[in-house]
């Protein structure tokens, strides 16, 4: 049985309520290396640590292998966050209702902020790192975002795209906190 380990960053530095999904935002140093120090410890030895490009989750996959000289961090550009196209960097309470209707309306094919990123095409990317771990042999560990963790959620059900956003899983997961999907080797 091997076993994906998928780590949300710590909080951003940056006002709560802000759409931030691809903008490249610095994490709270503190909150960032008491994430390192909970997991590094459960870590099993040779897990294949990998991390969004995004500082804020760099930030974190640097002080778990600093807390763990045996893991090498690799970047990977399909865990990082969606691309929110014209609302990155405004609160979402800004977004105009009829924009996001519209988004939410044609939930897998609409650019999300007109010229981000469809939810497909997010899912695809996050699809293809999953199957690439999936093909491998070993534990993974992924220092990601919130969409890549409800994401391979919906990936672990079957769900390659969801039809509507009410498909997307729903809650939160905390700051620095993890889920776990374990599977077969092999398969």
């Amino acid at each position: 049985m091997k076993k994906l380990w998928l780590l949300r960053h710590a909080p951003v530095m940056a006002e709560p309520g802000l759409c931030y999904g691809a903008t490249d935002l610095e994490a709270h140093t503190d909150a960032t290396l008491a994430a390192a120090q909970r997991i590094a410890p459960l870590l099993p030895a040779g897990i294949a640590l990998r991390s969004s490009p995004l500082r804020r989750c760099t930030a974190l996959a640097d002080a778990i292998a600093a807390l763990r000289p045996d893991l090498a961090v690799q970047h990977d550009a399909r865990i990082a966050e969606m691309d929110f196209g014209a609302w990155e960097g405004r609160p979402w309470s800004a977004i105009a209702r009829e924009d996001f209707d519209a988004w939410t309306g044609n939930f897998s094919e609409a650019l999300a902020g007109t010229r981000g990123e469809s939810v497909r095409a997010f899912m695809q990317r996050a699809a293809d790192a999953r199957d690439e771990w999936l093909a491998g042999e070993g534990d993974a560990l992924w220092v990601t975002h919130a969409g890549v963790l409800r994401a391979v959620t919906l990936l672990q059900r079957g769900i390659r795209c969801p039809a509507t956003a009410a498909e997307w899983p729903a809650g939160e997961l905390a700051f620095g906190g993890w889920l776990t999907f374990e599977q077969p080797s092999g398969e």
